[in-house]
């Protein structure tokens, strides 16, 4: 990757965009590219990177399991989106693993180029905190979700998480969604969820159109 490309990829990324020329080449200078293929493990639950990961193109989903393997969905990650800086800040393992969806290619920023950017510059600190924030009020959500709502709900809430504006009283599903992937995010069996999926476009609460997407009707929102 030469000098200029680096510098051309770090101000498209929204959390370097206040950094001054000076500070960009600095970070450019020290980013590497790297390209991961669908299903490689970014980073992985339990151990350490030393390195923050920027989404360039793709789709990561973060995941975390038990010791039986059993996996829960916490979040999905679009280009933008940038990961490992909970462990940069506080030296700790993972919390979570992050897998590649698709092809994803990312930036990587080390832990010491990381170290020198947050003091010099308090616009990316601020960023990298509202991200963490951010982080924080969607786990509360999701333990709200667990603790409070049934299946019915918690595959309500998910469905409208995933689902982009589609007009002004509906929202649309673009990428298919597999059952096994919401019964991840909702803490339930597969047929259980099945059961719900089915149930909720026989009561026209969702409806499944040409191409796999998924229409989301308004009236979706009482339940989650």
């Amino acid at each position: 990757m030469t000098m200029l490309s680096s510098l051309d990829l770090i101000r498209r990324v929204p959390l370097f965009s206040m950094l001054n020329d000076t500070q960009a080449t600095s970070v450019a200078e020290a980013v590497i590219k790297r390209r991961f293929s669908r299903g490689e493990v970014i980073v992985e639950q339990g151990k350490k990177s030393n390195a923050l990961f920027i989404l360039l193109s793709g789709r990561a989903r973060v995941v975390t399991a038990d010791a039986r393997g059993r996996e829960v969905i916490l979040a999905t990650l679009y280009p933008g989106d940038h990961i490992g800086e909970m462990s940069l800040i506080d030296n700790e393992p993972h919390s979570a693993t992050v897998r590649a969806e698709v092809q994803t290619d990312v930036l990587m920023l080390g832990r010491v180029e990381f170290a020198r950017c947050l003091p010099e510059n308090p616009s990316m600190a601020y960023a990298v905190m509202r991200n963490l924030v951010q982080r924080l009020r969607n786990a509360d959500r999701k333990i709200e979700s667990l603790a409070l709502l049934d299946v019915y709900g918690r595959v309500a809430r998910a469905l409208l998480e995933f689902a982009a504006e589609g007009g002004a009283d509906n929202m649309l599903i673009r990428e298919k969604v597999s059952r096994q992937d919401i019964a991840k995010m909702v803490g339930a069996s597969r047929e259980m969820v099945s059961r719900v999926m089915k149930d909720l476009e026989e009561r026209g609460f969702i409806e499944t159109q040409e191409g796999g997407h998924l229409l989301i009707k308004d009236r979706l929102h009482t339940l989650g």
